[in-house]
């Protein structure tokens, strides 16, 4: 689920192991590279923590992260 907090979307995701910890990020940055809207994140093992807010805007939540955050949710599915 995500949480919006200090002008930002998180959520925290874990994977069975690393290979598909970066298979799922490979497929969030395909997204994001569509859409030009890019997300900081950190990945450690199956961990990946990523936060989405628009720099351009001011650094806050924007509709274009909620869609990306969106999308990425789909990804799971």
């Amino acid at each position: 689920m995500w949480k919006e907090s200090e002008n930002k979307l998180y959520r925290h995701f874990e994977f069975e192991d690393f290979k598909e910890a970066w298979g799922f990020m490979t497929r969030v940055a395909l997204l994001a590279e569509q859409m030009n809207h890019h997300p900081e994140w950190k990945n450690v093992y199956n961990k990946v923590d990523i936060w989405l807010s628009s720099h351009d805007a001011g650094d806050v939540v924007t509709a274009k992260d909620r869609e990306l955050a969106e999308k990425i949710e789909e990804l799971l599915k």
